[in-house]
C-alpha cells in the first residue's frame, strides 16, 4: 500500500473544500500537511513572504495543480517540459517555482509512489518514475489503469463526486483550462477532450450527460454513468481526491459520510427471490 501523510493540519471547511475541486473561479484554501518524507523547510517555504497578495492557502492549491498536471502528462509516458509546467501551471508565480516544483515532486513520492526526475537538464524535461510495485486498489486511486485517458477520466468523477454527484460543463472546462486542458483545442495526449468527455465517456457508460432546461447560454450537466458505478466506487474516487490534495478523505465529513455508506451498501449481500415450491 501507498504511505499515507503523517501529519495533519487544521482541517478546512465543508464549502471551502468543495471550492476546490467545483470552482475555478476562486482561489480555495487548502490544508497543509506534511508527508512522510516533508522537510521542515519545505513546509517553510510555504510560509515564506510572497510577491503579491499570496496566501500560504493559494500555494497550496497552486502544489496540488501542479501534482494532478504531471499525472495526466505522464499518462503518455512522453516527458514533461518545464515550458508546459510554466505555461498551463505557474503563470505568475514563477518566482516560487522552485518550491512549487520539489513540493509537488515530494508530493508524487510520498503519497503516489511515483519520483519526479529530470530526464535532460539542458531541455528541462521530466519524467515520473513508479517507484512501487501497485497493488490493484492503489493503481486504480492514483489513475493508472494503462490507458492515458484514465487520470483525466478520475479528475473529471472526482469533480462530480465532490460537487454532489452533479456538476455542469462549465465548472469542469473552468477547472480542466487550470491544467492546459481546452475543449476547443486539440491535446497532446486526448486529442479532442471535448469529445472525449462529452461523447467517448458517455458512449462507454462512465458519465452521463444531459442538457440543463431553461439555460441562456446553453449548458449541460455530468453524473456519473453505471459503468463508473461497476469498476470504482466513491471512496477509491475520495481517495483520489485526497491524495492529490494532501489531505485525508475524512477532511471532507459529508462525501467521507457518503462514501462509507456505498460502501456498506456494495458489502451487503443481494438478495435473492425465494425459491417457489413445486
Amino acid at each position: 500500500m501507498l504511505q499515507k501523510p503523517r501529519g495533519r493540519g487544521r482541517p478546512s471547511t465543508q464549502a471551502e473544500k468543495e471550492r476546490e475541486w467545483g470552482d475555478a473561479g476562486e482561489e480555495a484554501p487548502s490544508t497543509s500537511r506534511g508527508t512522510g518524507g516533508t522537510s521542515q523547510g519545505s513546509r517553510a517555504s510555504l510560509s515564506a513572504p510572497a510577491v503579491g497578495p499570496r496566501t500560504q492557502k493559494q500555494l497550496e492549491l497552486k502544489v496540488a495543480e501542479l501534482v494532478q498536471f504531471l499525472l495526466i502528462k505522464d499518462q503518455k509516458k512522453i516527458p514533461i517540459k518545464r515550458t508546459d509546467i510554466l505555461k498551463h501551471v505557474v503563470g505568475d508565480y514563477r518566482d516560487v517555482y522552485p518550491n512549487l516544483l520539489r513540493l509537488a515532486a515530494e508530493r508524487l513520492q510520498y503519497v503516489f509512489g511515483y519520483k519526479l526526475v529530470e530526464l535532460e537538464p539542458k531541455s528541462h524535461t521530466y519524467i515520473l518514475i513508479n517507484m512501487l510495485e501497485p497493488v490493484e486498489e492503489d493503481a486504480e486511486v492514483r489513475g493508472d489503469q494503462g490507458t492515458p485517458t484514465t487520470g483525466l477520466l478520475m479528475i473529471v468523477l472526482g469533480l462530480i463526486f465532490m460537487k454532489g454527484n452533479t456538476i455542469t460543463e462549465t465548472e469542469v472546462w473552468d477547472f480542466l483550462r487550470r491544467l492546459g486542458v481546452y475543449p476547443t483545442k486539440k491535446h497532446l495526449i486526448f486529442g479532442d477532450p471535448k469529445k472525449l468527455i462529452t461523447e467517448d465517456f458517455v458512449r462507454q457508460r462512465y458519465l452521463e450527460y444531459r442538457r440543463i432546461p431553461h439555460t441562456d447560454p446553453v449548458d449541460y450537466e455530468l453524473q456519473w454513468g453505471p459503468r463508473t458505478n461497476l469498476e470504482t466506487s466513491k471512496m477509491k474516487v475520495l481517495k483520489f481526491v485526497a491524495k492529490v490534495h494532501n489531505q485525508d478523505p475524512k477532511d471532507w465529513p459529508t462525501q467521507y459520510c457518503e462514501a462509507l455508506a456505498d460502501e456498506e451498501n456494495r458489502a451487503r449481500p443481494a438478495v435473492s427471490a425465494p425459491a417457489t415450491s413445486s
